[in-house]
């Protein structure tokens, strides 16, 4: 049964008068719009299908066993307690009638507004490839790093039971599409996995000798920043035994093997990190969107043809001024936020016009493994271990929480002194159908009595 919530109380300040705004996501440009027209004292409904805001520039250290969910989580009530005027609902928006002006959430609910701020974020594109996406998956969400952990971990374990050393090869072969900074960190951090922190904990195989590929369609890795760091970045990879393939479009995925450059390869893992696509959500607004399914805004955020329609983030397609379209970055998102939540409560309480956005770079930056970095900023770039430890000052920043910063801090100098990962537990509901079974692995009535993997590896 359908409901209407137009009148649910989204505050103690909320009257008749009051605009209605609706905040579709939680990521970091929607946390801080409605943070900031919370500080004003408006009435805002967010709306997001978790009830945490999710640090994702530190996804790959989760799915790599650096880091635990915890520490790049926080409830999103938590962050806007102190925002009476804020109310947050744990939904899924489903459809957006703009003309109507409201959205229906999954289980039936009709929110109304007067202003709308679509922040719902990116999903994974696979190019046209959908099927691809059951054999590789990408790196989105907590749910995405959890899985990717439990995957690599269990090839390790699949790898020590079996006696073909084909097949030990195969199991303990992972490739990662996608040169982007993400590809770029996640094979850096599987790298320095398999060759430092497993290197002594098992028997039958030896997990230095895991074979980790990065294949990238383009001519080089790392294309946001300058030939100079890129190249930089690939020989930081290869130092750490990573095979680097530039120019190989990836042409096939199956479940046991990737084909690019013509060949097949036998792989354990395909990791996707290749490309992205605005949430399906901004195609509801009914306006024409990019290849991306971005939706073009003007120098206020405004959706065009709309005057009570925003979008920010990875759902909107923002061109500077020399028409060239702002990264899916954390930093762009906020930025956004901030600007839109501050101008907007000008402009509703104050009759304020809307104030152009302006993105202010705080510089790009990447990891390539232990203590070795990439930071960019106009004229300022660096390399090697000052770039690392910018890279650090950033993200302990951004993060949510001083207590996420602490214990991030802590794990990261702890990790960096002893190349120990703490969170390498492989829970049970982690596991799959069960261990992959091959000719070479023991019998079948051998395997019935009781040889299976365990629950944790470490």
């Amino acid at each position: 049964m359908s409901t209407d919530a137009s009148t649910l109380s989204a505050g103690p300040v909320a009257n008749v008068a009051t605009p209605r705004i609706v905040v579709i996501g939680a990521g970091f440009a929607g946390l801080e719009v409605a943070r900031e027209l919370g500080r004003a004292g408006l009435p805002v409904t967010l709306v997001d299908r978790q009830n945490h805001h999710l640090f994702q520039p530190l996804l790959y250290q989760v799915a790599t066993a650096a880091l635990s969910a915890a520490n790049i989580g926080e409830p999103i009530r938590k962050i806007l307690r102190r925002h009476e005027s804020v109310q947050i609902l744990l939904g899924e928006v489903t459809d957006i009638d703009i003309h109507a002006r409201s959205v229906l959430l999954a289980d039936g609910t009709r929110l109304a507004f007067d202003y709308l701020v679509l922040a719902s974020g990116a999903t994974h594109g696979y190019f046209g490839h959908d099927e691809w996406a059951r054999f590789a998956p990408g790196l989105k969400t907590l749910g995405d790093a959890r899985q990717i952990r439990a995957r690599v971990l269990l090839a390790f374990e699949r790898a020590e039971r079996v006696t073909d050393p084909a097949e030990q090869a195969r199991l303990m072969t992972m490739a990662i599409v996608g040169g982007g900074p993400t590809g770029v960190e996640l094979a850096g951090s599987l790298a320095e996995l398999s060759r430092f922190t497993l290197a002594r904990d098992f028997r039958n195989i030896r997990p230095a000798t895991a074979r980790i590929m990065l294949i990238e369609a383009g001519p080089r890795i790392l294309p946001g920043f300058s030939e100079k760091a890129s190249n930089y970045a690939k020989r930081r990879l290869e130092k750490l035994g990573v095979d680097v393939f530039t120019g190989t479009p990836v042409e096939d995925i199956a479940e046991r093997s990737i084909t690019f450059g013509g060949e097949s390869v036998p792989v354990g893992l395909v990791l996707w990190a290749a490309g992205v696509a605005a949430s399906p959500l901004a195609r509801k607004l009914g306006v024409e969107t990019d290849k991306s399914g971005r939706v073009p805004v003007d120098e206020t955020l405004k959706v065009g043809g709309f005057d009570n329609v925003f979008a920010l983030g990875d759902a909107a397609l923002f061109t500077d001024e020399a028409g060239k379209p702002l990264p899916g970055l954390a930093q762009v998102a906020k930025q956004q936020g901030t600007h839109l939540g501050r101008s907007l409560a000008a402009h509703l309480k104050d009759g304020t016009p809307l104030k152009p956005f302006a993105y202010h770079s705080r510089g790009n930056t990447a990891i390539v493994g232990r203590h070795a970095g990439i930071f960019e900023q106009g004229r300022l770039k660096m390399t090697g271990w000052t770039a690392w430890f910018a890279w650090a000052l950033i993200h302990v920043y951004l993060l949510v929480g001083f207590e996420h910063r602490l214990m991030v801090s802590m794990q990261w100098l702890w990790r960096y002194l002893t190349y120990e990962r703490g969170a390498r537990l492989v829970t049970d509901d982690s596991l799959d159908k069960g261990p992959e079974r091959q000719p070479q692995d023991k019998p079948a009535a051998a395997r019935k009595s009781g040889d299976h993997v365990s629950s944790s590896s470490g």
